[in-house]
């Protein structure tokens, strides 16, 4: 079967529900409410319909579609420029160094830090793939995808980009990194916070969070071990971040802890090594394995697909993929190696 990456729609909005009811929590990008999850697909079609190459404030809605059945397997979402509409905090791990002269002692103290400091950067995130779909590299793809349409939009795109990883969630769908730190001051589970947060944003941690450095030292065994952690279910998605460029640099989620990573928009594999041609042939029978793209904005469409490059800046593909792209000769193609 083919899978296709496109554009999300108002009309996909059971679909985006349905796989919401399923994270599990801790994932603010995709609550499983209906009216939030509608002001997204309502933004993101705004986003699609502006036509203006410029940096702005915007959120796009990326699905994941079989193309036989029709349903929608999984999604994405890239954010241009994070903390306009409020800020966007995160705590930063730095260390206190101090001496002792009398004692002849030097301490070294970690802090948690409160800091808008990757406010402006863009942002990928919201990704999830169905559990009955996790095979065959569609997780891949759906990541993958997202870097292609940053590199054929990329005047709407910061020169900074992070992905926020989810953290350590417990048996109970708590945070022990929330229940150690922010949760002694906002009388809120994690669970509560964290749907209140995908609803409403976080203005609620400028007004109560205190804004001085909380000691590591200070925390529970339980929050400290969490620190900077993603979930399990998140490791493959820290590799594929490193495997493209992206850091942890000490940044991390003021909810459940989890790791910010961060790389310079240009410097991004797949945006920097994303190749644009002029299809020449769609009856490829053998070739290299890459991510292929056509369309601009709400006609963006991606998939798997078998590519072979010319010296004359020409791209022969395989008939399957021309079908899910639905692209023919002299279309121009966007692709990256896989």
């Amino acid at each position: 079967m083919t899978f296709r990456l496109r554009a999300a729609r108002p009309s996909d909005l059971e679909h985006l529900y349905e796989m919401a009811k399923l994270t599990g929590g801790g994932f603010t990008n995709l609550p499983p409410d209906r009216k939030a999850l509608g002001s997204k697909l309502e933004r993101a079609a705004e986003a699609f319909a502006n036509t203006e190459d410029k940096l702005v404030d915007e959120q796009f809605v990326l699905v994941l579609e079989n193309l036989e059945t029709k349903k929608v397997a999984g999604t994405c979402q890239l954010m241009t420029m994070v903390g306009q509409q409020w800020p966007f905090y995160s705590y930063r791990l730095n260390t206190l160094t101090q001496y002792s002269q009398e004692l002849d002692r030097t301490v070294r103290a970690e802090l948690l830090s409160l800091v808008t400091d990757l406010e402006g950067a863009s942002e990928v995130g919201g990704l999830f793939l169905h559990p009955n779909e996790r095979a065959g590299g569609l997780g891949l793809l759906l990541a993958r995808s997202r870097y292609l349409f940053i590199a054929m939009h990329r005047k709407r795109f910061a020169d900074r980009v992070l992905a926020e990883l989810r953290g350590i969630i417990d048996e109970r769908g708590g945070s022990p990194f929330w229940d150690g730190v922010a949760g002694r001051f906002f009388g809120m589970s994690f669970q509560e916070a964290d749907y209140f947060n995908a609803i409403n944003g976080n203005q609620f941690i400028a007004d109560l969070m205190p804004k001085h450095p909380v000691y590591v030292s200070m925390l529970s065994e339980d929050a400290r071990s969490v620190i900077g952690v993603p979930h399990p279910t998140g490791r493959a998605a820290m590799r594929m971040l490193e495997n493209e460029g992206f850091r942890y640099d000490g940044y991390v989620d003021i909810f459940d802890g989890g790791p910010s990573m961060v790389a310079a928009t240009d410097d991004v594999v797949s945006v920097k090594d994303s190749v644009a041609a002029r299809v020449t042939a769609v009856d490829l029978d053998e070739g290299e394995r890459a991510i292929l793209a056509t369309g601009r904005l709400e006609n963006f469409r991606a998939c798997y697909g078998a590519r072979k490059l010319d010296d004359d800046g020409g791209i022969a593909i395989d008939a399957s993929a021309a079908d899910a792209l639905d692209v023919s000769e002299g279309d121009t193609v966007w692709s990256v190696a896989r």
